[in-house]
């Protein structure tokens, strides 16, 4: 896409799939978070026979989101601030995201901002992000220093759970670049915290199918593409075969819990998964969220039966993204998201995106910038 030649109609379809891919993961983490450990027998004595059919409090009220949602933010920060500084020459993605994910770092043992910080920006100085809601011990391990990794080197090479694909969503609103540089860019990403192939590159599925629906594919067509791509990667076996258990899921039966369950096994602690059992790992969230998608009534069903199982509820999220980047904002729950911690927030970061890719050379360039874009988005 050459984003010069977007109209008017197409630049507002692109800023209600963002709004509604970030929106949506919003609302499936916040939805999911109060099932966090649960088995699905747990669920229903605490919520009644159907589950949890609504937001429920956690944290302290209902729609308070998790670090899932904290760190989509900051990427979605590093993405801009990755365009901006294009127009230095300093043209390297992975550093401007881990930069910011290293400012999320902060928030998490920060009493609030330090202004003090020149390249905090707008992001980094929101006081409600000053708070710990349940961060993976990766996340936290991998963004403890400013150490890049790499694909032949990456952080915790056994961490193999969905908290960086949580995150993901954003890279898959990278419209102007091809697939198979959306894989790259999030894989890469994904394995500053998580190394284990099957993080990462289910990491780089949702990415690349978000991708895929943010152009205006159907999510089947958007799955196929994915396993195409995934196919040529070292390590991709498990998270092409979730891809399709999850579509081939959509044929048995009815939507319900039982398949779900199916799709992602209960909480098992690490050394006690038998030899046929598979510990919880972010393919099996990726496959949750990619069934419940495809089987959804509305954005509301899809994310019930997403975070209804013993799995990982990060599968919410996952699947939060992909309705929205699918339906846009108008599909979204308005009583869910009228609750929505952060929501003022996650609108304000959505439009800036959506600025940057659409208008990018307007507001910065090597002949001349806005002062207030580049205080927002500082090129350091």
């Amino acid at each position: 896409m050459v984003t010069g030649l977007w109209g008017r109609i197409e630049q507002q379809d692109f800023r209600s799939r963002i709004r509604g891919t970030l929106l949506g993961a919003a609302l499936g983490d916040a939805l999911g978070a109060p099932l966090t450990g649960l088995s699905l027998h747990a669920i229903r004595e605490a919520h009644g026979p159907d589950g949890l059919t609504g937001p429920a409090a956690t944290h302290g009220r209902r729609g308070r989101i998790t670090a899932a949602t904290q760190l989509t933010l900051f990427t979605v920060d590093g993405l801009i601030r990755a365009h901006v500084r294009r127009d230095t020459g300093a043209w390297h993605p992975p550093t401007d995201v881990h930069r910011a994910y290293r400012r999320w770092a902060a928030t998490q043992h920060d009493w609030g901002p330090d202004e003090r910080r020149e390249d905090n920006g707008w992001l980094a100085q929101q006081e409600w992000l000053y708070a710990r809601r349940d961060p993976d011990r990766a996340c936290l391990t991998g963004f403890g220093d400013d150490v890049l990794a790499t694909l032949d080197q990456p952080k915790n090479p056994a961490a193999r759970g969905a908290a960086a694909a949580a995150r993901s969503a954003p890279f898959g609103l990278l419209v102007g670049w091809e697939p198979a540089l959306v894989l790259q860019l999030s894989v890469e990403c994904a394995a500053q915290s998580h190394g284990h192939p099957t993080a990462h590159l289910s990491a780089g599925a949702l990415a690349v199918i978000v991708h895929g629906l943010i152009r205006g594919d159907s999510l089947d067509a958007a799955v196929q593409r994915t396993l195409g791509l995934l196919g040529a990667r070292p390590g991709h076996q498990p998270v092409t075969d979730a891809l399709q258990r999850a579509m081939s899921a959509v044929t048995q039966g009815p939507p319900g819990p039982d398949t779900v369950e199916a799709l992602s096994p209960g909480k098992t602690a690490p050394g006690e998964a038998g030899p046929d059992e598979a510990a919880p790992d972010a393919s099996h969230a990726l496959a949750v969220a990619v069934y419940c998608a495809l089987v959804a009534e509305d954005v509301a069903h899809g994310l019930r039966l997403a975070v209804n199982h013993g799995g990982d509820s990060a599968a919410g999220t996952l699947c939060g993204a992909l309705l929205g980047a699918l339906h846009g904002e108008t599909a979204l729950p308005p009583a869910w998201l009228a609750e929505l911690e952060g929501r003022a927030t996650l609108l304000e970061l959505c439009d800036d995106f959506a600025l940057e890719m659409t208008q990018g050379p307007t507001l910065h360039n090597p002949s001349a910038s806005s002062p207030g874009w580049l205080a927002r988005y500082p090129r350091g």
